[in-house]
């Protein structure tokens, strides 16, 4: 390649300053209501630790850390240690997650359980929200849904902290925090339906549709918590496919950027696709590719419209 590592973050810390500079221009009302968006290179459990002590001011009672834990021994889903950073300082935290929708043994508790030892989320207590069925969480001003089903435990929680290995991914283009909570909640049998299926075809909401299927889901999810939320995205191993493809999923080939972190949902993801975006058209290449084939850039006009965050943000530079 042309450039080296260093200079492609040198790129994408100027690049992304300027994106959420233009984006003031974006709607010069919401210059003073630009949220807040964390940057740190440091991809640790210090730099994990650093960033959510900036947005955890809202954090309260019985926290929830979502978190996707993975296909066995998926290569690419984030560091343990990076996790329990973040678990280890939270009193009583406990990780959450759901029942997948696709062929895995994921599919049952039973089985999940089973992943959960191999990929070594043995160090905190983690709560399948679904293992006794789902909740219905209302959706104010969707155009798809009423109500999305969640795993029902999502009720025994006050707050939640939102860990996301930001990547590609085979439906949404791009899988960031919106897709950590709006499939990463929803029950497996009965929630990820609702956003996937079109009659018997398991698979048929795609593109756009498919984007505010997700925004929709992700707004019953924030409405249940209100603003006792937090998000970090992980911005390291962007393989083009969702940690669900495990083993399969095609090698990363784009250099491990750093981490962002937010209480507004859209701006993290927002910034986070301004980081992709910002780096030399050849080498998000591959990248930039999955999420315009799959439409995912319409994640963020999906949230924007159901009024989900602000996609101005200020980005602070934390290192």
């Amino acid at each position: 390649m042309l450039f080296s590592h260093k200079f492609y973050i040198l790129i994408l810390i100027v690049a992304t300053i300027l994106f959420s500079g233009i984006g003031a221009g974006r709607t010069q009302a919401a210059e003073q209501e630009k949220a807040k968006v964390y940057f740190t290179k440091d991809i640790s459990p210090e730099g994990m630790q650093k960033l959510y002590r900036l947005v955890n001011q809202n954090i309260s009672g019985k926290v929830a850390v979502k978190v996707h834990t993975g296909e066995p021994g998926g290569p690419n889903i984030l560091p343990r240690e990076m996790v329990r950073a973040i678990t280890d300082i939270i009193p009583g935290s406990t990780i959450v997650e759901t029942n997948v929708y696709y062929p895995s043994p994921r599919q049952t508790t039973e089985g999940h359980r089973e992943v959960l030892k191999i990929n070594g989320w043995t160090f905190a207590p983690v709560d399948i929200l679904d293992e006794e069925g789902s909740v219905n969480l209302p959706v104010a001003g969707g155009k798809w849904f009423k109500e999305v089903a969640m795993g029902s435990h999502i009720k025994n929680y006050d707050s939640l902290v939102v860990l996301t290995h930001f990547k590609g991914h085979t439906m949404g283009g791009f899988g960031g925090a919106l897709k950590n909570i709006a499939i990463g909640l929803a029950s497996g049998k009965e929630g990820k339906k609702q956003l996937h299926a079109l009659g018997d075809e398991q698979w048929g909401i795609t593109e756009e549709r498919f984007m505010e299927h997700m925004a929709e889901s992700g707004k019953a999810a924030i409405a249940h918590f209100g603003e006792h939320m937090a998000y970090i995205n992980v911005l390291r191993n962007m393989s083009v496919d969702c940690d669900c493809a495990g083993l399969s999923a095609e090698p990363p080939t784009v250099p491990d950027l750093g981490m962002l972190a937010s209480t507004d949902i859209l701006a993290v993801d927002q910034a986070s696709i301004d980081m992709i975006y910002g780096l030399p058209a050849e080498v998000r290449a591959h990248l930039s590719e999955r999420i315009e084939s799959r439409k995912g850039l319409h994640q963020l006009e999906a949230m924007e419209a159901l009024g989900m965050g602000s996609r101005e943000y200020e980005l602070i530079v934390v290192d």
